[in-house]
């Protein structure tokens, strides 16, 4: 369960302004939810992604996950809380373009210290789930675009986190692409995980699997 309590955020500017990012946000997220924020950008639906993550702490109210109130934990606990339990999927997807498939994935896993048999069983189950097992030794620079991005999805589910979070995830990618996505969307909905995609983009309108779309205007909840 995600909760998000009273939230107030804002930045400052400079020395005599702030700009309020967020205004009392009240939501709850459920297990196993796909959850689509809907806005424009500048709405504060990537700045409600960044508070689940404890990527940033509200000005006000408390952000909640499992029973967890992050949006008070130290920044070393926040991190752990981000390794153990979010899967990140990001706009341009943030590989390491001279590195192979296989090396991308390893990289989440160091922190971890983890042993070398056991990683290298995690990775190759990962990569067989996203069917991209035979492309484990290609560098990511000589991948196709379909590639890379199932590689991302890789990168992001090969802890296993609980929660998948995807800011503007098709804004850089064609329709057949974004098609693609769409259907790994409704795999991690069936592998049990739940989801939650800030975007503006009219292909998430009709999906047929996700639970709810919230519209995030100047800061607020639309009703």
């Amino acid at each position: 369960m995600i909760s998000l309590k009273a939230v107030k955020k804002e930045y400052q500017v400079n020395k005599n302004e702030k700009v309020v990012a967020l205004k009392n946000i009240d939501l709850e997220i459920k297990d196993n939810e796909v959850v689509i924020l809907k806005g424009a950008s500048g709405s504060g639906k990537s700045t409600i992604l960044s508070l689940i993550a404890a990527l940033s702490k509200p000005t006000s109210g408390e952000v909640i996950v499992d029973e967890k109130r992050i949006s008070k934990l130290p920044d070393h606990f926040a991190s752990t809380h981000r390794r153990d339990n979010i899967g990140f999927i990001f706009q341009k997807f943030n590989l390491i373009p001279n590195l192979t498939v296989e090396n991308n994935l390893l990289l989440p896993l160091i922190p971890n210290n983890p042993d070398e048999k056991e990683v290298k069983n995690l990775i190759e189950q990962t990569m067989k789930k996203f069917n991209i097992f035979h492309k484990k030794d290609i560098q990511i620079k000589n991948l196709s675009g379909g590639e890379q991005q199932r590689t991302a999805i890789a990168r992001a589910m090969v802890n296993d986190p609980k929660i998948i979070i995807a800011d503007e995830p098709t804004a850089n990618l064609d329709e057949n692409l974004s098609k693609h996505f769409l259907q790994i969307l409704k795999e991690l909905k069936d592998l049990g995980k739940t989801v939650v995609v800030a975007t503006h983009d009219p292909i998430f309108n009709n999906l047929d699997f996700k639970t709810r779309e919230i519209n995030i205007k100047n800061g607020e909840i639309c009703s």
